[in-house]
């Protein structure tokens, strides 16, 4: 038995965040010195490794709970499923529900609590949960659906990734401006059909070393306030970790679901980083002894930056709407779904669309 998703949804943010609109800001490094170079210089270093151009925001009268809910609700939608089905909610983020102007985490009660409540489900079995796994998350909430499924505790499930990390970020810190907000979504079901839907998965955490790669810590401005956290990164670390240890997880993926490198047509990665992103997909094929198929690897990250746990459903459902130039996916097509993030987490998906 594969398991199946019967439909996907996403929220983009209407807000438009230029990196030009960060030219007036002040950029200090992690020793709260400021930055010698221009704005103009470290803009075009940052869209030159990143590939950003833009990014969006939210309006500031919306949470992330909203947001999930906006891209649930297209999910269960395209599902054609009666919501008060649903076995479980899963909510992947990390920051739960910020307020406008604000900076403090608000995940009581969970994001899930609040979907369901606004989904306007009655249904006391169906389940609603989040995890907090980093950016892979999502990833991580269509693992943890797949097994619940397979072990005969339910039928359906609402994987979401939803996350406004434009609330959390430090404005005096150059890595805000990798940052956005989104969400996607997708519905996962029991299906009895050969070749079609989840064929295998990798999963890992790395901690000994690396728990700390992402953190939370207070602004580089040494005029602010320094008992206010934002989130932070040590990049290079974060950099060589992921070359050296995501193509082995989506390798292991890939062997594990006995399909041959060749059948694989797209590979939905974490928008994390432009330059990361290839170097780990032409690692991943070194593995094998291939080169990097041209078009393999699909990128949003040029127009919506990197929103966490949203950016691999939000790819997801923009290709199968048609609203990514020059990349599909279609019926029979093998993809691998791959992600990188705090814990330091890593996963990968085969799956047969």
């Amino acid at each position: 038995m594969q398991n199946i998703i019967t439909g996907t949804g996403s929220y983009i943010p209407k807000i438009v965040k230029k990196n030009e609109d960060f030219l007036s800001y002040d950029f200090y490094n992690d020793e709260q010195k400021k930055l010698p170079n221009s704005n103009e210089v470290i803009i075009k270093k940052f869209k030159a490794i990143t590939g950003i151009e833009e990014r969006r925001y939210v309006s500031s009268k919306l949470r992330n709970s909203d947001i999930a809910t906006f891209a649930a609700q297209k999910a269960i939608k395209k599902a054609a499923i009666n919501p008060e089905d649903l076995d479980y909610i899963i909510v992947a983020q990390n920051f739960g529900d910020v307020r406008n102007g604000f900076t403090q985490c608000d995940m009581l009660p969970s994001i899930a609590s609040r979907v369901k409540h606004e989904l306007k489900i009655k249904n006391n079995n169906c389940v609603a949960f989040d995890i907090i796994f980093g950016c892979p998350g999502w990833v991580q909430g269509i693992i943890q659906a797949d097994a619940f499924i397979k072990a005969g505790l339910a039928k359906k499930c609402l994987i979401i990734g939803s996350e406004t990390l434009s609330r959390v970020v430090d404005p005096y810190d150059r890595d805000s401006m990798i940052y956005s907000d989104g969400a996607g979504a997708c519905v996962l079901e029991a299906n009895n059909t050969k070749n079609k839907g989840i064929i295998s998965y990798a999963d890992q955490s790395y901690t000994f070393e690396e728990a700390y790669f992402l953190f939370y810590g207070s602004s580089y401005n040494p005029n602010e306030t320094q008992t206010t956290n934002y989130i932070k990164m040590h990049g290079r670390k974060i950099y060589e970790f992921a070359l050296n240890n995501v193509p082995l997880a989506m390798k292991a993926a890939v062997d594990k679901s006995k399909i041959h490198i060749n059948q694989i047509k797209k590979i939905l990665i974490h928008q994390a980083n432009e330059k990361m992103d290839e170097a780990i997909i032409d690692r991943f094929y070194k593995l094998y002894n291939i080169e990097m198929p041209e078009g393999i690897m699909p990128m949003s990250i040029h127009k919506l930056g990197n929103s966490s746990v949203a950016t691999v459903p939000t790819l997801f459902d923009l290709i199968l709407n048609g609203k990514l130039k020059n990349h599909e996916i279609n019926e029979g097509d093998i993809i691998l779904l791959a992600s990188v993030g705090a814990g330091m987490n890593i996963n990968a998906i085969v799956y047969q669309y």
